[in-house]
């Protein structure tokens, strides 16, 4: 991000982080290394689990190894500049810095979105329409849903980076966020947010309501024909290889929907708690998630580990 703003007298930003007390900053910075540490391990090793399993090379696990892709990069992008400021007396940030950080953010948390949305579709084509399942999921169509979730995305976060640096920042540059948000940094700028806030509530929201109601969609359709199933074997079976899938949306959208669906006005502390969940423990909760409630996932993970089980 060169070339950025330069009326801004604005040349660094302070993230105030999680807490401003130094007895909590060592505590923290055990705390997520840890939990970055875990993210990393346990989706690298889905990433191996089903690349090294023949019987995992399916669309539904092609799209998890891509998740688990993105929530390695998406952690990165945010953790580690985390891990600094708890042992850092000044906690700054460049301007370019920060815009930087928040485009990745934008991009691989709206890639992640994109990518829950066609998980669903294709537990709903399994469960829905299982004898047309090949064709409709057919390779070609696996490529274009992880070539539009990874692409599109960027140009998402692009627009809302583009605008962000035509305001002008003169008074305080204090971000009340252990991140370069959009929230707080409007909240910083003298100039008017208006075409921002607008942009916001418009592309923002056609962009991350859309996927979630094609989720919602295919989960209503997939309840209907579970519900039709006689037996109640047949139902839990159904109902087993969508539930890891609808745990993590619960999780990944509720948290969000939290954070960016109510006035700029109201940002407060509460919302850095929820953007933890669907930044930092979504992505280290995937892996648990996706491997404990699925059978599939679990022989991987035991091919993988050397621990084949009869």
């Amino acid at each position: 991000v060169e070339g950025l703003n330069q009326t801004s007298s604005v040349s660094e930003f302070i993230l105030l982080g999680l807490s401003s007390r130094p007895e909590d900053q060592k505590p923290l910075f055990i705390l997520f290394l840890i939990m970055y540490l875990v993210t990393l391990t346990g989706n690298v090793l889905i990433i191996l689990a089903i690349r090294s399993d023949p019987q995992l090379h399916t669309p539904m696990y092609v799209f998890l190894s891509v998740l688990s892709f993105t929530d390695i990069w998406y952690t990165t992008t945010i953790v580690p500049r985390m891990l600094v400021d708890f042992l850092s007396e000044t906690k700054t940030i460049s301007y370019a810095g920060c815009l930087t950080q928040m485009y990745f953010i934008y991009a691989l948390s709206t890639t992640d979105n994109c990518l829950l949305a066609a998980m669903a579709y294709d537990r709903y084509v399994a469960i829905c329409d299982p004898f047309h399942y090949v064709t409709i999921m057919s390779h070609c169509r696996c490529v274009l849903l992880v070539a539009f979730s990874c692409s599109l995305p960027h140009l998402h976060s692009l627009l809302h980076i583009l605008l962000l640096n035509q305001l002008t920042f003169c008074d305080s540059n204090v971000v009340h966020h252990f991140l370069c948000d959009i929230n707080p940094l409007l909240k910083l700028s003298c100039s008017s947010i208006f075409v921002n806030d607008l942009t916001i509530k418009t592309e923002g929201l056609v962009f991350w309501v859309t996927p979630f109601l094609c989720i919602v969609f295919s989960y209503v359709r997939i309840l209907m024909a579970v519900l039709r199933i006689p037996s109640a074997a047949g139902k839990r079976k159904a109902f087993s290889t969508c539930g890891s899938h609808f745990t993590v949306v619960i999780l990944f959208y509720g948290s969000i929907f939290y954070v960016y669906l109510q006035p700029l006005s109201s940002y407060t502390v509460q919302d850095r708690v929820a953007t933890l969940v669907y930044t930092v423990l979504t992505s280290m909760l995937n892996p648990f998630i996706y491997s404990l409630r699925n059978k599939d996932m679990k022989r991987g993970l035991g091919k993988l580990l050397g621990r084949r089980k009869s």
